[in-house]
């Protein structure tokens, strides 16, 4: 987006299709999110880094707009470099619903049918490259983590998954399989080191009653919150965690005053429709409250937890959970106390909210105890799909779309009161610790000069698979003892007023100092500490990345970074290639990288490097304290080739190759102007 509004254009290798054929229908009691989850877990396996994904096949005909949004969204968390469904008859209704014209949707078919786009179930399949098929039938109710989208667990398998991670030496063989699937990524589980026999009732937390007061222990739910756009905007899933919640109020059930709820729809139209059904006021009662719209504890702005249950997290050591409905859970980002972060649809993360826990079964064992004494289950509670279908024809109307959307840019008083600077340049304001002018351009000269070869670098971090860029750029709450922190602190910012790296991040100071910070990050040179610490190779020092850096930086050493593969997963976050490229980060080696982080290192000036698919730093025996070097560096070509010389400290020579990660001319240009910024800015002063 950012080259896009400098006036660069927007380069895509042709891709690789793959197509997924839809077969039959999502059976009663699943969603559009357990689908979704699946799917994730299925092109993960399958590989569709840097391709487009097309859906097809009969089973689209069952497959409303929001539910095929639903999937579309999670693009990123299954690799696609984007997901494609065709024009159809619910194509046609979600238009009408939406209160678009009649002219307009008219002109949509007639175009779509005319030139051969428009699909049936008699429409041929598409030629792919590659096919997979996917029966809706075989869907059945799950939830992914506890630390990555794409592993999908069976409602029933929760507790097993959890304690595979977090259940320490007592968990079973089958846990210890599940074990290494799950961490099995370049560092060790965190074991809950709580004591179930220490510690009592947690005090009241929230303002809601609790009939059934349970105790805070590893396990417990603390965070449940329907948020993110990935679930709530679609009419059928927030209707059924209404009719879920309406169903568990009448029954007399309420989530432990542990749990931290919360309700965020990612459309104001949503609050239109589930207030029009009846079904706000019984999620208001259930603490589902609203609390905004967009992005709230999906992106780590959760906020703190209620005083006491914080405590009691931290004096006991508890590993607690995160239930949410949004589609990214990765290590650290939800908060930093939640060990473990499950994805859910909205009524399921009404169901574990009232358990309070996700060691339970909810296909075999009780939500809770109603107000009659007696056990509740999920099935007892859950809605039919005749239920939800009427909620959503009861709420979800044209007119709806009509009055929000066409306010849309309005905003309230307060962003109407906003004051705005005039005139055509921006006015840094030097006592900001919000915005500032940040160092990018700092020793540009007129001309590129051509790159230069890397010399005796040293690792700054040796990382392992499925570092995302929550890793490298953390987004949420920034630590009272992190270098962030101290920065702000030396600027007269009070503890209370940190924010998150989120909000701060047009403040390159704060952002530098939070590059690799999150709390956990697992640095193989950190010996053994969890965080965003390494080794400084010279003095032996243990110490945070961002000191460390600094301290390279002033003896002039340049830095790399070494992983494993899908480096840069998760979000499209533009610091994570900008706060290496701060810190001196000059490459990064990895097996593999995601397509949009290994675009925005080299629009850093930081080059990407690929292992061969036979090698790793594992199987080449480094261990991230040698030194490197990388010569040929000025001839670099799309897809080249280069020799990198790790030198161990008693002067051995380990020399292997890697495939240069510039994939087009674009890439190279880029890179040798040390960045997209640099490059745009030579161009716009060379032409006045």
């Amino acid at each position: 987006a950012e080259a896009c509004m400098l006036g660069q254009p927007l380069f895509l290798l042709t891709p690789v299709v793959v197509g997924v054929r839809f077969h039959n229908a999502l059976p009663a009691g699943t969603t559009a999110t357990d689908l979704v989850l699946t799917l994730t877990e299925k092109l993960r396996r399958h590989g569709v880094v840097n391709k487009f994904v097309e859906f097809c096949g009969s089973g689209l005909s069952s497959m409303s707009v929001p539910d095929r949004a639903t999937l579309s969204n999670m693009s990123p968390e299954f690799g696609a470099t984007a997901s494609l469904f065709p024009v159809d008859d619910q194509t046609l209704r979600y238009l009408r619903e939406t209160g678009r014209d009649p002219a307009h949707v008219e002109l949509v078919e007639r175009y779509c049918r005319e030139q051969g786009l428009f699909r049936t179930d008699e429409s041929a399949i598409p030629v792919f490259t590659e096919l997979l098929e996917l029966d809706l039938a075989a869907v059945e109710p799950s939830v992914a983590g506890p630390r990555r989208p794409q592993d999908r667990v069976p409602l029933a398998q929760v507790r097993r998954s959890f304690e595979a991670v977090h259940g320490g030496a007592d968990a079973t063989l089958a846990g210890k399989a599940e074990l290494d699937r799950l961490v099995g990524e370049g560092g060790n589980p965190v074991r809950a080191a709580g004591n179930p026999d220490t510690g009592g009732h947690v005090a009241e937390a929230a303002s809601r009653p609790d009939t059934t007061p349970r105790r805070l222990d590893n396990g417990s739910v603390v965070i449940a919150a329907i948020t993110s756009c990935t679930n709530t905007s679609n009419p059928s899933v927030m209707v059924a965690a209404g009719l879920l919640a309406q169903r568990a109020v009448e029954r007399g059930l309420m989530p432990p005053a542990y749990v931290k709820t919360s309700l965020a729809p990612g459309s104001r139209v949503v609050t239109g429709y589930l207030e029009r059904a009846g079904l706000l006021q019984p999620l208001d009662r259930l603490g589902f409250n609203l609390v905004g719209y967009g992005c709230t504890t999906c992106i780590g702005n959760s906020g703190p937890l209620p005083a006491e249950v914080a405590a009691d997290v931290e004096s006991r050591d508890l590993a607690v959970c995160a239930v949410l409905s949004g589609n990214r859970n990765f290590e650290g980002r939800i908060h930093p106390q939640v060990r473990a972060s499950y994805l859910a649809s909205p009524p399921l993360v009404v169901a574990f909210a009232l358990a309070g826990t996700v060691e339970v079964d909810l296909t075999s064992e009780p939500v809770g105890i109603g107000s009659d004494g007696l056990p509740v289950f999920l099935r007892d509670i859950w809605p039919s799909p005749e239920e939800i279908a009427g909620a959503v024809a009861r709420g979800v109307g044209s007119d709806l779309f009509g009055r929000e959307y066409s306010r849309i840019f309005e905003g309230d008083e307060h962003w109407r009161e906003l004051p705005s600077p005039a005139g055509a340049m921006f006015a840094w304001d030097p006592d900001s610790t919000y915005v500032r002018e940040p160092d990018f351009f700092a020793a540009m000269e007129d001309q590129p000069r051509p790159p230069r070869d890397i010399r005796d670098a040293r690792v700054l971090a040796l990382l392992g698979d499925s570092i995302t860029t929550d890793h490298i750029s953390p987004a949420g709450s920034i630590a009272p003892a992190s270098p962030a922190a101290a920065y702000l602190r030396e600027h007269g910012v009070d503890l209370r007023d940190f924010n998150t790296y989120g909000a701060r991040r047009g403040n390159h100071e704060v952002m530098v100092r939070g590059t690799f910070a999150n709390i956990r990050l697992r640095n193989q040179l950190a010996g053994g500490r969890e965080g965003g610490f390494t080794t400084h190779l010279g003095s032996g020092e243990v110490m945070s990345i961002y000191d460390a850096a600094v301290r390279y930086a002033a003896e002039g050493t340049p830095l790399i970074v070494v992983a494993g593969r899908e480096y840069g997963s998760g979000s499209s976050r533009d610091w994570a290639a900008k706060g290496p490229a701060l810190q001196g980060v000059r490459a990064v080696i990895a097996q593999s990288f995601e397509r949009i982080h290994r675009s925005n290192l080299v629009g850093m000036g930081v080059l990407p490097l690929q292992f061969p698919e036979w090698e790793s730093a594992e199987s080449l025996g480094l261990d991230g304290r040698e030194s490197f070097t990388i010569n040929g560096i000025a001839g670099v070509r799309p897809g080249g080739r280069l020799t990198v010389v790790a030198r161990r400290d008693g002067g051995e020579e380990v020399p292997f190759e890697v495939t240069v990660r510039l994939d087009s001319e674009t890439d190279v240009d880029y890179y040798r102007h040390g960045g997209i910024l640099q490059m745009v800015l030579r161009q716009l002063t060379a032409t006045g």
